[in-house]
């Protein structure tokens, strides 16, 4: 859906951000966007991890047939 936008479209948005927010607030908006989208990377490198994790200790089906 945003690879839709382009760059004329995405020039409106930072200049209709500019005049809502005003050029004081962006700076702060920005580092409160970025803060999110690092909290949110690491959630999920943390979910991926621990599901792989998961599969490791599940034991394979080759070794229920061996021990039983």
């Amino acid at each position: 859906m945003l690879s839709n936008i382009g760059i004329p479209g995405l020039i409106i948005v930072l200049v209709i951000a500019l005049i809502i927010f005003g050029p004081s607030k962006l700076p702060e908006i920005g580092r409160a966007f970025g803060r999110t989208l690092s909290e949110f990377k690491s959630a999920t490198k943390g979910l991926v991890s621990d599901s792989e994790k998961e599969e490791e200790k599940k034991p394979s089906l080759t070794a229920i047939k061996k021990e039983g």
